[in-house]
């Protein structure tokens, strides 16, 4: 689990710790009608605007969301190198002995393409494809919860307006007005709150995600070229640190001089 949940607690907790360093009192955060008119709004609202095979992939996002695991591009890098380093003494055919070892399906695909003899112009319009697809889904995923951001804050204000109204109904009795007005604002918090401390932030995740994975087959994606390509195993090497941040290109330079 990475630090999704953490950056969550944090918020929430400063948002709560903030209210009581006021001096209120947690139990008026708690009311129920505003959970079910904003929570089930804006649930509802969301299901209203996506197909049902869209949503049934938000439990996969959430998993994605809190435990993501994209390897490291270095050590993509060092197993692209190592299956050009054995084409080029081995013939390309002898790759297909080396599959089973490739985990990343993109990769294998990939691999398996260039064994099989295909075009290098039909393998990168193949690959290149499958990373279109790959981003217009990740774009879906990550909109069902820009969706929700956007919802909920209206659903808030609808819930507001509606306890407003149930309070205006009941003027006759003053003093019992100002209570009543809070509650009725606890509609808007959580729905403003839902939408900054989840909803959006869950969206910006997979987006940010999705930018990673994509750089990471994008380096694939001319691995697998070059290796098909004949280039030099160490060409190769030294074309994909171009997809290495600063520090990590730094840091690969250091160790292949200390193992030289």
């Amino acid at each position: 689990m990475d630090l999704a949940v953490l950056g969550f607690v944090i918020a929430f907790a400063a948002l709560v710790g903030g209210f009581l360093m006021e001096g209120g009192h947690a139990t008026a955060l708690l009311q129920p009608t505003a959970a079910v008119i904003v929570f089930g709004g804006t649930i509802g609202a969301t299901i209203f605007s996506f197909t049902f095979n869209d949503l049934k992939q938000i439990p996969q996002l959430l998993r994605v969301s809190f435990f993501s695991n994209i390897p490291e591009p270095i050590e993509t890098i060092e197993l692209i190198v190592s299956l050009a380093d054995e084409a080029r003494r081995e013939g390309l055919l002898h790759l297909e002995n080396r599959l089973g070892d490739i985990d990343d399906p993109f990769l294998r695909k990939g691999i398996q393409l260039v064994v099989d003899g295909t075009d290098p112009e039909l393998v990168r319009s193949i690959l290149e494809a499958e990373l279109y697809a790959a981003q217009e889904r990740h774009s879906m995923g990550a909109g069902i919860f820009e969706a929700a951001g956007g919802y909920a804050p209206t659903m808030g204000i609808i819930g507001t307006v509606m306890g407003l109204v149930h309070v205006l109904s009941s003027i006759e009795s003053p003093e019992s007005l100002g209570p009543a007005i809070g509650v009725a604002f606890i509609a808007t918090l959580y729905g403003v709150a839902s939408a900054n401390i989840f909803w959006l932030p869950l969206a910006a995740k997979l987006q940010n995600l999705s930018k990673k994975e994509m750089l990471h087959r994008q380096l694939m994606l001319e691995g697998i070229v070059s290796l098909q390509a004949g280039y030099n195993p160490i060409l190769i090497r030294e074309r994909l640190t171009a997809f290495l941040k600063p520090e990590a290109r730094r840091e690969e330079e250091r160790s292949r001089s200390e193992e030289e």
